[in-house]
C-alpha cells in the first residue's frame, strides 16, 4: 500500500484554539491539575449539559469508576449493563468487586432495552449503566422508571454521545450521574480526558474528594478517606475550552458528512443504516451501518477487509462483552442470551467520520463499497 493514500476511521478537529491555548497554559506554569482552563471547562460543559457541576478527569474510564465509587457499589453487587459497549463500561463494575450482568440492546435504538431490565434484577442488584451507544440516547424516561420502581441508581455512559438530546433534553442531564469521554476520536477531543455531570452537592463533594487523592478540601494534605489521582490537567482543558467554542461548528460539520453517506448509500443492496427513534436527536459521532451478507454478497468482514486495502480504515462493532474471555464464564452462568446484540456485533462496522473528511474521500468509500458486492 505504499504511496496510496490512507483515509483513517478518525481524526481529531484542532483548528480553532488549541494551540493558542496551550501556549497560554504551558507559559503560566500551571500545567498540572489546577489553573483557570479547569475552572472555565467545568463551567463551560456543565451548562452545555444543563447541569448544576461537571468535573475533569483523566479518562473516561475514570469517569465511570468514580461514578460507582460515589455510589458505594461493593463486592458482590450486580449491575445491569449493555453487553454492546465498549468494554470500559463492564470493567469500571469489576474495578468494584461487583459483577456487569448483560442485557440485550433494542433493535430500534441498539442501546439497552427497558423491556429487559426486570428480568434481569436480583436482590443483588444495585444499578442500571445506560449507554448511549454510538451517539444515539437510550430510552432514559423508561429506563429512570424502572430504576425508582426498584431502588436502583442509573448512570449515564454519554462516552459517544456529545450534545445528543433526548425528547428535547441534553445527554448529560438524564441520570444522578453522567460520564464522558475525550479520547482523540470523540467529538469533543483532549487526547485522554473525561468528565462527571451532576446536580447533587454531596455526590460532587464525595467525587471531587475521590479525585483528588481523598483530601479534605478544607484542609491540605488531611486525607479522611482513601482516594485517587483521577485530576484532568490544566493542558488538556485547554484544548478542551478550544474546543467547546465551536462544538456547534463541530457538529454541524459531522451532520454533513452523516448526511453525505446516507445520499450515497441510500439503495446499495444488504447495507443498512443505525435506526433513529423519534424522539433522538443522536450525536454525528462515526457513521454506521450493518452489511446483510446474503443481499450485498459478501460479509461485513470481508467487505473491510476490501475497504482495507483500498486504503480506507474502518472499525467492526464491538464485540460483546457476553463473549470475552473476562466475562463469558459469568454469562453462560446466568444463561444470558443476547440474539439482537450479538447479530449487531457481527454485521456492524464504522465508516471514517472526521471534520476534515472530503465529499471526494466519502465518495471514493462509497465507489468501493458499490463495487464490493459480489
Amino acid at each position: 500500500m505504499s504511496g496510496k493514500k490512507i483515509i483513517p476511521v478518525a481524526a481529531p478537529d484542532l483548528s480553532g484554539n488549541e494551540e493558542k491555548y496551550v501556549v497560554d497554559a504551558i507559559r503560566s506554569s500551571w500545567i498540572s491539575s489546577t489553573g483557570s482552563y479547569v475552572n472555565q471547562f467545568e463551567k463551560t460543559f456543565a451548562e452545555l449539559c444543563e447541569r448544576r457541576t461537571a468535573i475533569g478527569v483523566c479518562n473516561g474510564t475514570v469517569a465511570l469508576h468514580l461514578a460507582l465509587l460515589a455510589l458505594d457499589v461493593r463486592l458482590g453487587d450486580e449491575v445491569l449493563v449493555p453487553s454492546l459497549t465498549y468494554i470500559a463500561t463492564a470493567n469500571a463494575v469489576r474495578y468494584m468487586g461487583a459483577e456487569p450482568v448483560f442485557v440485550d440492546v433494542d433493535p430500534d435504538t441498539w442501546c439497552i432495552d427497558p423491556k429487559l431490565l426486570e428480568p434481569n434484577i436480583t436482590r443483588r442488584t444495585k444499578g442500571i449503566i445506560a449507554v448511549h451507544l454510538y451517539g444515539h440516547p437510550a430510552d432514559m424516561d423508561a429506563i429512570n422508571h424502572i430504576a425508582g420502581v426498584h431502588g436502583l441508581w442509573v448512570v449515564e455512559d454519554a462516552a459517544e454521545a456529545h450534545f445528543a438530546f433526548y425528547k428535547g433534553r441534553k445527554v448529560g442531564s438524564l441520570a444522578p450521574l453522567s460520564s464522558f469521554s475525550f479520547y482523540g476520536n470523540k467529538i469533543i477531543t483532549c487526547g485522554e480526558g473525561g468528565a462527571i455531570t451532576l446536580n447533587d452537592p454531596h455526590l460532587e463533594l464525595r467525587i471531587r474528594t475521590l479525585r483528588g487523592q481523598g483530601m479534605d478540601p478544607q484542609r491540605r494534605y488531611y486525607f479522611p478517606v482513601t482516594g485517587y489521582n483521577f485530576r484532568l490537567t490544566n493542558v488538556s482543558c485547554a484544548i478542551l475550552c478550544a474546543q467547546l467554542e465551536r462544538y456547534e461548528q463541530i457538529i454541524a460539520r459531522r451532520q454533513k458528512i452523516f448526511d453525505e453517506y446516507h445520499k450515497r448509500l441510500e439503495g446499495i443492496p444488504g447495507i443498512g443504516f443505525q435506526p433513529i427513534a423519534d424522539w433522538a436527536q443522536p450525536s454525528p459521532w462515526l457513521f454506521c451501518i450493518t452489511v446483510n451478507e446474503k443481499e450485498y454478497g459478501c460479509s461485513r468482514d470481508e467487505l473491510m477487509e476490501l475497504l482495507k486495502k483500498q486504503g480506507v480504515e474502518t472499525r467492526p462493532f464491538f464485540i460483546p462483552l457476553h463473549r470475552l474471555p473476562s466475562f463469558r464464564e459469568g454469562s453462560i452462568h446466568r444463561g444470558e442470551s443476547l440474539p439482537v446484540t450479538d447479530n449487531l456485533s457481527s454485521h456492524g462496522m464504522n465508516l471514517p467520520t472526521y471534520a476534515s473528511i472530503t465529499d471526494k474521500d466519502i465518495e471514493y468509500i462509497v465507489e468501493v463499497i458499490r463495487c464490493g458486492r459480489k
